[in-house]
């Protein structure tokens, strides 16, 4: 939770939601206390069981506090448990606030028509009774539930969403991946410029106080006639070493058959297919060519220059609509009716109006054999050595689940994250805590990796007709 501006301590009361969603929101507080009611922990009880993500974080919120409790004695709960911990590695950032349960009934004038869920009254009611109670504190209760929290300010109760794993104010901060350069670029760099070829490529060393700005591989372009395109390779204080970018809109540079349609999409393909870089992120709407790209790039890679030995297909399983249920089959045969997008892709891919059935049909099942459709539940200890692994509608996932798969690439692996942060499916994520958020900001300093924001969508008149207006 964010420091607030208000003076003195606080008590903050925690929704079970809270927990589920982040077991170490006990120790985000800072300085203020906490306070669990009962039935707290009764619903972290109740959802400990199962293989979700859910269950593994109520059971971890209980290991939290099985360990704090075991730093007291029993008889001295009323007193609060310090929450000062090594969860911090001891850093000294730790929290110096304390932990309080609800130790007895506790009487609050709940409006008897109150609707909700008995347990989300229980919580509404103990808050109340807490703000009732201690006037010497500023009581606020903590919880994901947008519901929750209107209600709460109704009966008067302070209320808050918990925004520790905000990882940005606001999305339109995120970082795009590109920036435009001013029209006096040149005129302004010529001077100290230095500039050299090497093996076929031009380089460009700039130095002055832009180039301090600019991240690995981030991508920059005059918008002028002359077109001029380059990625960052290198910076170092106010000095940057800077490659001027391959184009792969001509038929005789395509990747699979694929030419790139908009700037955006040849800087995507820039990063794809470049060795050096193991983590990409392609963050758009529908209909900007992600899909399209990653998997010409991994095909062009994986079956032309040997680079990964198969394609590895994943996303969380979120339905649109309602839930179909049961899936009989193979863990892949499971996996098919969410891989949609892959299919239709790899039908535009493997089409050529210069083969025969025969020629379409053989590609289609060499295709096949490269790429690998996997579940989300079934990553944990693995290791993926000389893959290309594609995780699609990545903006579904949570950070920490974002953490789990990105650590399962081993040598030689090429992580390629896909999704559209406006389209968010998953209860309790938004735009700004998203996992896919979450990378593009944290790797976005880092050299091996790139990422790369499509504005302009390519799929029909009709689509993008479509996306502006409905």
């Amino acid at each position: 939770m964010k420091k607030t501006t208000a003076a003195g301590k606080r008590l903050f009361v925690l929704d079970t939601n809270v927990l589920m969603h982040d077991p170490t929101a006990l120790f985000r507080f800072q300085e203020h206390d906490i306070y669990l009611p009962m039935v707290v922990l009764e619903e972290l009880d109740n959802n400990k069981k199962g293989h979700s993500e859910v269950a593994r974080n109520a059971r971890q919120t209980s290991r939290f506090i099985d360990d704090l409790m075991a730093t007291v004695g029993r008889d001295n709960i009323d007193q609060g448990i310090p929450l000062s911990t090594n969860i911090f590695n001891g850093s000294g950032k730790g929290p110096s606030g304390n932990l309080f349960f609800q130790t007895r009934t506790m009487e609050a004038n709940l409006p008897t028509t109150l609707p909700g869920s008995k347990s989300d009254n229980t919580i509404l009611g103990t808050a109340l009774a807490l703000r009732d109670e201690r006037d010497d504190v500023t009581v606020t209760l903590v919880s994901k539930d947008t519901n929750m929290r209107i209600k709460a300010a109704i009966l008067g109760i302070h209320a808050e969403d918990y925004r520790n794993d905000q990882v940005l104010e606001d999305v339109d901060l995120l970082y795009s991946g590109t920036a435009e350069l001013h029209a006096d670029f040149w005129d302004k760099h010529s001077k100290a410029m230095e500039s050299w070829q090497e093996q076929g490529r031009t380089y460009y060393r700039i130095t002055g106080p832009e180039a301090s700005e600019w991240h690995p591989n981030q991508l920059l372009y005059l918008d002028s006639e002359d077109g001029f395109e380059a990625v960052v390779r290198k910076v170092e204080n106010d000095i940057a070493t800077i490659e001027t970018a391959r184009d792969f809109r001509t038929k005789s540079h395509a990747i699979w058959g694929i030419t790139a349609l908009n700037r955006e999409q040849n800087f995507a393909l820039n990063l794809l297919l470049d060795p050096d870089i193991d983590f990409v992120s392609l963050v758009g709407q529908a209909g900007t060519g992600k899909t399209l790209l990653t998997l010409a790039a991994g095909l062009a890679q994986t079956l032309d220059e040997k680079r990964y030995n198969e394609i590895i297909v994943t996303r969380v399983t979120i339905p649109v609509g309602e839930d179909i249920g049961f899936l009989p089959g193979t863990e892949e045969e499971k996996m098919t009716p969410w891989m949609g997008a892959l299919m239709d892709n790899l039908e535009v891919l493997t089409q050529s109006e210069h083969n025969s059935d025969w020629e379409r049909a053989a590609t289609q099942d060499l295709v096949n054999k490269r790429i690998k459709i996997r579940s989300l539940n079934f990553m944990r200890g693995r290791t993926f050595l000389n893959k290309y692994l594609i995780i699609d509608e990545a903006q579904n996932l949570t950070s920490k689940q974002m953490k789990t798969l990105i650590t399962r690439a081993g040598p030689g692996t090429k992580v390629v994250c896909l999704g559209n942060v406006a389209q968010i499916d998953t209860p309790y994520l938004t735009e700004t805590n998203s996992g896919l958020t979450y990378v593009v900001d944290r790797f976005q300093q880092w050299e091996h990796s790139g990422h790369v924001t499509l504005t302009r969508g390519e799929r029909s008149r009709l689509a993008d007709y479509a996306s502006v207006t409905l």
